[in-house]
């Protein structure tokens, strides 16, 4: 082993000192990526990777820098943003991604849009 390669692990180690967090983060990552349209909540999250849902609430926060929550809010408004671009109705496009409220999912698109649903669907079809 190079002495590069040493002092790499050494980083690693230090950096990322608990294979168990990391593997409880990018696996309730993954999770979210697969099943964004569901309902999904804290205590789902906690169930699934066997861990207290504050503990998780502050691994997923320490390593992502956002909660869980937000996460899943900042992929379902991304994908809404996909099925508006490629045609599908803004109210399809809401509850395909997830959202179960017309009026939550436009005031969260606009908020981290800076657009309106409707202007944002105009915006991409020009």
């Amino acid at each position: 082993m190079s002495l590069y390669e040493k002092e790499i692990l050494k980083i690693k180690e230090d950096i990322y000192s608990n294979q168990w967090q990391l593997d409880t983060v990018i696996g309730l990552r993954n999770y979210i990526d697969n099943n964004f349209n569901e309902k999904l909540n804290l205590n789902l999250f906690s169930r699934i990777r066997f861990v207290s849902k504050f503990h998780l609430l502050r691994l997923f926060k320490r390593y992502y820098g956002q909660t869980p929550n937000q996460y899943l809010i900042d992929k379902r408004i991304e994908k809404a943003k996909e099925y508006i671009s490629t045609g599908v109705s803004i109210s399809n496009a809401c509850y395909d991604v997830g959202f179960e409220s017309l009026s939550s999912f436009s005031t969260l698109f606009k908020k981290k849009t800076g657009y309106s649903p409707s202007e944002y669907q105009k915006s991409n079809f020009r």
